[in-house]
């Protein structure tokens, strides 16, 4: 974004060449973000029903951590053929196993859901497979995980999630206002939603990892949305004679360049551990970018949105004890 060279403000044109009604602190080529509003609501309705939808029919495909089961870990003295180890499993009866590398080739982590083979699965599966190989098989670990503690670690995410929202609205409503905090939970709960409705309706595992990647999301939205409520914040006692959807395409356009900087280098991070990180981490760094992108649209056409909707005033922004001081000066 490029200001004026000299401290002087200068008018904000907009996309279309329109004069946005006031003066800025310099002077940067704004888009009409808020034209779009609607059909942006119209596409984020569409996503979100879609999503509830396929968590009605599809629900989650729930990984180990949440259902209960059997987690094994084997380290070979040779890199593994991943595909036929899960073969050799699955004709031994272990329909439902999860084979995959655990931080190199060599490394193999297997993952039997609870109650689909017997009360030890973990002591079957590495004898099975120390038997098997001619090399040498290392069992690092065997770790059961009851239904009950999977019940547990599912009811105690759910309630992070939300308490996390609830936090959030809290925060801006004391830094901002409550219009600002409703906005922004709206955007928070709408990321959530679509990236819990992306998992659901590709049948994708969703075990802790993805948790902490959607509570990660939450965070990194969060902060995208601030910095655009500040600047709308700020433009609002600047710009007096623009209108509440001028104001808020001034902003986002002010901000726009970081923002995209930032999504982008992000994802340009979560593509090398997608690709190049091993299974372990796929559902993680895919939760991420997922929602790093709906994070991204949701601050520009939801968060901001909302504020129109809200009907967002100056007299919003005013604090308490300068309102009733101006009053007295009046009377």
């Amino acid at each position: 974004m490029a200001y004026a060279s000299s401290g002087k403000a200068s008018p904000v044109t907009t996309a279309s060449g329109q004069g946005a009604g006031g003066s800025a602190p310099g002077s940067v080529r704004v888009i009409d973000f808020m034209r779009w509003r609607v059909v942006a609501v119209c596409t984020s309705l569409i996503l979100v029903l879609g999503s509830v939808v396929s968590l009605g029919i599809n629900g989650l495909n729930l990984g180990l951590d949440f259902t209960g089961g059997t987690l094994v870990e084997l380290s070979y003295d040779k890199p593994v053929d991943i595909a036929g180890l899960r073969t050799q499993l699955e004709e031994q009866g272990y329909a439902d196993v999860m084979v995959q590398e655990f931080g190199s080739t060599r490394d193999v982590l297997i993952r039997v859901p609870g109650g689909s083979s017997g009360m030890n699965p973990g002591d079957k599966i590495s004898q099975l497979l120390t038997d098997s190989y001619a090399g040498t098989l290392t069992v690092n670990r065997i770790e059961f995980i009851g239904p009950q503690v999977g019940e547990q670690l599912r009811d105690q995410g759910g309630l992070g999630m939300l308490l996390a929202l609830v936090l959030v609205m809290l925060y801006i409503a004391f830094r901002f206002q409550f219009k600002f905090s409703l906005g922004a939970v709206v955007a928070l709960t709408h990321d959530s939603i679509v990236v819990l409705g992306f998992f659901s309706l590709f049948r994708l595992t969703f075990d802790l990892t993805v948790l902490a990647a959607l509570l990660a999301v939450i965070g990194y939205s969060l902060n995208d949305t601030i910095i655009v409520y500040d600047r709308v914040r700020e433009n609002f006692r600047k710009l007096r004679r623009s209108s509440l959807e001028e104001i808020i395409d001034v902003s986002l356009s002010q901000t726009l360049g970081r923002t995209l900087a930032t999504s982008g280098t992000t994802m340009m991070v979560l593509l090398a551990l997608y690709f190049l990180g091993g299974d372990a981490i796929k559902g993680f760094s895919l939760a991420l970018l997922v929602g790093v992108g709906i994070g991204t649209y949701s601050s520009i056409y939801i968060a901001s949105a909302m504020l129109v909707h809200a009907k967002l005033r100056r007299e919003d922004l005013i604090p308490p004890d300068a309102a009733n001081s101006a009053a007295d000066d009046k009377n």
